[in-house]
């Protein structure tokens, strides 16, 4: 059985953060049911998580395409200094 291939490239924001919730809830419901009787594949619940993170990572790199190079130079100085910190 072929996977269907997460599209996100097309679609607003607003779509996606719809889609992002959707599938957090599906997947709350899906470890539920896995806890509860079990799943007969219990590979989708890794599947459904790296969707997700799919989609939140398409989502952080619409909102770093929006900075500024003003907030992305100040972006880059926090980070060096937390890295200096560790």
């Amino acid at each position: 059985m072929a996977k269907e291939k997460l599209q996100t490239a097309g679609k607003e924001i607003n779509e996606l953060m719809a889609e992002m919730a959707g599938l957090e809830n599906e997947y709350q419901q899906m470890k539920f049911d896995h806890a509860v009787k079990g799943l007969g594949n219990p590979m989708e619940i890794r599947e459904m998580r790296r969707n997700i993170a799919r989609i939140q990572t398409e989502l952080r790199q619409r909102e770093l395409s929006a900075f500024s190079p003003e907030q992305l130079e100040l972006r880059s100085k926090i980070r060096a200094r937390r890295s200096r910190q560790k």
